[in-house]
């Protein structure tokens, strides 16, 4: 066990809890204003105060819990090669996974159904992070990314559950974040076991908030390893023959403060090519109906894929409103913008549009990507717009020549190859931990 907790870590904690306690009314607000946006906000609160209706988990069952946290989308899908690796090695296991958000909720419902446990992250209040681990007596903890919660890690160390950080990133800007809080973070990250990095300078900064060296290792990314659909090219095929083969173009993980500079790009693009489709997924679920209701205000033909679930020949914009399908677009257009990227969000995920053979085009903010970033560009599989007109042109750009985007095509495809095996060291990594089969026998 790693840091028994001395006077410092007591006080730090406990004045760190105290502010937490005093904002609950503002976690209940919160709550309530999401869910004016997007309902499921309303519903199992309970479960993010960690009150459970189920009975407990018995101490055999506990033991062989391994549960994983994945905060939203983005990083369910990027923890679905380990889910799905630990679930044909070790079927003895009992799998839980957590999410924060409701759209990573439906995510794992989408992946996996009822054959993994499912429920909300608790606030990392004291109580309500004793009553989980309390309830669901998890054998080893795995945390995606960059969830570091510290009485959610001081709580798994009290009680000896052995914790990773997975596909670890930190960008400049999130330690800069951390700031305020580097004393109690620094501690509370001694108390994993690995983290394991994404990259080596990812590896560097988690060094510089307070890992020890010794505790780190590099990887690789594990959404190289992430697999395409099957039947990808079925499903493309279907959406070009119901749209009559025209050039099509992706506005992939957009934010509401991007969805007017998405609608002056069409408009531009169109000029240039009237028979012009764009295929709309916003980030967030709220956004579907908003987005399809100003491309119509804007006089444009508008679809959904609830309703009409392929574009026809006539329309203009097509919303794609529904979850999980994003790759299977990806594969439909021949260029993409993907989102996050014109505001200081940080950017979204490149390599899925790169492993489905589609050229790149983001805003300039790409901070949670920086080392992705770094290789796309450097293999000239990525364009970088300053600003919404220029992202415009370097979309209209890849639409007019056929051999540049051939040329990115194959430089991204070449990319995503290269950087698999990032779920061979995580799982090298993590199956030491692992319940001995023996132990339980295979159900």
């Amino acid at each position: 066990m790693k840091d028994s907790p001395d006077l410092l870590e007591r006080l730090l904690r406990g004045l760190y809890s105290a502010v937490l306690y005093l904002l609950v009314p503002v976690t209940l607000y919160h709550l309530i204003w999401r869910g004016f946006r997007h309902q499921a906000y309303l519903l199992r609160w309970h479960e993010r105060y960690a009150v459970y209706h189920q009975p407990p988990a018995d101490a055999e069952l506990g033991r062989r819990t391994v549960w994983l946290h994945a905060v939203s989308v983005g990083e369910v899908n990027a923890a679905a090669p380990v889910v799905n690796a630990l679930r044909r090695a070790r079927p003895d296991l009992r799998l839980l996974i957590t999410t924060i958000t409701p759209t990573g909720s439906d995510r794992v419902n989408a992946l996996w159904g009822g054959e993994v446990e499912h429920v909300y992250l608790p606030y990392d209040l004291p109580g309500a992070v004793g009553r989980f681990l309390a309830h669901f007596k998890p054998g080893v903890a795995l945390i995606m990314e960059t969830e570091l919660w510290p009485n959610l890690l001081f709580g798994c160390r009290d009680r000896g559950i052995p914790a990773y950080i997975l596909n670890a990133r930190l960008s400049e800007r999130s330690l800069r974040g951390y700031r305020v809080l580097a004393p109690l973070v620094a501690r509370a990250l001694r108390t994993v076991t690995r983290v394991a990095a994404q990259s080596q300078a990812d590896a560097e900064r988690f060094v510089r908030l307070g890992a020890d060296a010794g505790q780190v290792v590099r990887t690789g990314n594990l959404k190289f390893d992430v697999p395409l659909p099957d039947g990808i090219d079925a499903f493309a095929a279907q959406c070009r023959a119901a749209h009559g083969g025209r050039p099509v173009w992706i506005a992939a993980s957009t934010h509401e403060d991007e969805e007017a500079a998405v609608l002056a790009m069409h408009r531009r693009l169109r000029e240039r090519h009237p028979d012009l489709l764009l295929l709309w997924v916003p980030r967030h679920p709220e956004r579907f109906r908003v987005v399809a209701e100003l491309a119509r205000m804007a006089g444009m033909r508008v679809a959904t894929r609830s309703r009409a679930t392929w574009p026809g020949a006539a329309d203009e914009v097509f919303v794609v409103d529904t979850l999980g399908e994003l790759i299977s677009f990806y594969a439909c257009a021949d260029v993409a913008f993907v989102g996050g990227s014109l505001q200081a969000v940080g950017g979204h995920n490149l390599l899925e549009p790169a492993a489905t053979g589609t050229a790149i085009v983001t805003g300039p903010h790409l901070h949670n990507f920086a080392e992705i970033r770094r290789l796309f560009t450097g293999a000239g599989a990525l364009k970088i717009g300053c600003d919404a007109a220029a992202v415009g042109r370097a979309l209209g750009d890849l639409l007019d020549n056929l051999d540049e985007r051939a040329r990115m095509v194959e430089a991204g495809l070449e990319l995503v190859e290269s950087g698999r095996g990032a779920l061979a060291a995580t799982m090298a990594l993590i199956e030491p931990v692992l319940p001995p089969v023996e132990a339980f026998g295979r159900y």
